[in-house]
């Protein structure tokens, strides 16, 4: 009787895209429903300079949406300080911990679904790699407020050290937040921008139908 191995999954020989759950007709949906979102999204943002507060059913959306993501990151956030908290670190490492496991947490889903040959599901990953970008330009923004973030500003509602206010003291460029603020939100959204393109193409494309064709 042959033998079984139990972690077999575990080792594929070539990435393979797996639609179990993803049709073509899934992913168009998911495609309209990001640019949607794309579209809205500046405007609906709470730090936006002109944000909306219609009260209308988007908003609303968004206002749960807002909440959800800011909970998650702030986690992912804490969890990186929290490292240092357990591991001897730098005071600079431990500062910067946070921001880097806010940004790894969805680089690193990207970066195993396009492993796995899961493309569409890399570029959704890589749009929320774009959100945390978003949320880090905002609080790269208030660096000039100060060294302490006050409780009502803190995720976990105390005062804090600014993260950024530390970082970029301690480099000499505090005078640039400006700058570092706008590249940020720049890269943010290059990174959204492209995240769509690619899913727009990849449900589009005409690849599966050529596969049948050589079939």
């Amino acid at each position: 009787m042959p033998k079984i191995n139990p972690f077999s999954h575990f080792h594929h020989d070539a990435p393979q895209e797996n639609h179990a759950g993803m049709t073509p007709f899934v992913k168009k949906v998911l495609v309209l429903l990001f640019v949607v979102f794309l579209l809205l999204f500046p405007r609906y943002a709470p730090w936006a300079p002109h944000s909306m507060q219609d009260g209308t059913a988007v908003y609303q959306i968004f206002t749960l949406y807002f909440f959800v993501i800011s909970q998650t990151l702030g986690i992912v956030h804490e969890a990186g300080h929290g490292v240092c908290y357990i591991l001897p670190c730098p005071e600079f490492v431990m500062v910067a911990n946070g921001t880097l496991f806010q940004l790894l947490f969805p680089g690193l889903i990207a970066y195993y679904y396009y492993k796995k040959g899961k493309r569409f599901a890399a570029w959704i990953g890589l749009f929320f790699l774009g959100v945390s970008l978003l949320y880090s330009a905002w609080y790269l923004s208030t660096a000039h407020e100060g060294a302490l973030l006050p409780a009502h500003k803190s995720f976990l509602g105390v005062d804090a050290l600014h993260d950024f206010h530390y970082m970029l003291s301690a480099m000499g460029l505090l005078a640039y937040e400006s700058l570092l603020v706008s590249l940020t939100r720049f890269v943010a959204y290059l990174l959204m921008g492209i995240s769509v393109l690619g899913m727009f193409l990849d449900a589009f494309s005409n690849e599966e139908m050529r596969k049948k064709v050589k079939k």
